[in-house]
């Protein structure tokens, strides 16, 4: 069964590989176990070593680049909200000069990446 954020995520990563701008490049980092979320047996030493090697809890779901600048999506469902971590990954990463959205379902996601020019066409 997929969760309604997963729903989401698949349908923005849709418009990305439809209607991306020539040029764009994107990625999601599947921290999960690794960065505070599921635990399972082996999961706070493979955990750890994954921290050392510089991965980092609250990743934004969608790392975008584009033209030199780069992009943090973090989609939430309707009612979801970030985590403590993912609110400093956006502050860490709009400090170093990248654009940052928490979008709350795919019409927000997909204004926001419109907005940041990164599609092609509308959807208005």
């Amino acid at each position: 069964m997929q969760r309604p954020e997963q729903l989401i995520h698949r349908a923005v990563v849709g418009h990305l590989r439809m209607r991306g701008m020539p040029g764009i490049v994107f990625w999601h980092t599947p921290m999960g176990m690794f960065a505070g979320g599921t635990r399972r047996k082996g999961a706070s030493i493979q955990g750890a070593i994954m921290k050392s090697l510089g991965a980092r809890a609250g990743v934004s779901d969608l790392i975008i680049v584009h033209q030199g600048k780069i992009f943090a999506l973090e989609l939430k469902a309707e009612g979801g909200r970030a985590t403590e971590h993912q609110m400093a990954f956006i502050a860490d990463i709009e400090r170093a000069g990248a654009f940052t959205c928490i979008a709350t379902g795919v019409d927000q996601a997909v204004g926001a990446l419109e907005a940041w020019g990164l599609l092609k066409g509308s959807t208005a």
